[in-house]
């Protein structure tokens, strides 16, 4: 699901995608550093949203913050130039379960 939403203060949209964590083991360690190493890869500002709570996507251990479980939805957004092609990377990383199969 894509969306388009309005950041604070600021004119510029951040673009915000839903997925779950498909992962048995969930958001632990080895694909938060997936994560991190994806998000970084980027320009755009990029943060995972969970349960109210929000993390910088690009570091390691704000994700981990999350205690994100199995099956658990997380809200992916982000801003820039390039926030399109950060969200597409993302999504398919939780797709695959952070490719740990």
């Amino acid at each position: 699901m894509k969306e388009n939403k309005t950041m604070d203060s600021s004119s510029e949209e951040y673009l915000s995608r839903q997925v779950v964590v498909a992962s048995e083991h969930g958001l632990h360690a080895r694909p938060a550093g997936k994560v991190a190493q994806c998000a970084q890869s980027f320009e755009a500002a990029i943060a995972l949203i969970h349960e109210n709570q929000e993390a910088d996507a690009k570091s390691i251990l704000d994700i981990l913050t999350l205690a994100a479980g199995p099956g658990n939805s997380v809200e992916i957004r982000a801003l820039g130039d390039d926030a399109e092609q950060a969200l597409d990377s993302l999504e398919k990383l939780f797709a695959n379960k952070f490719e740990e199969d």
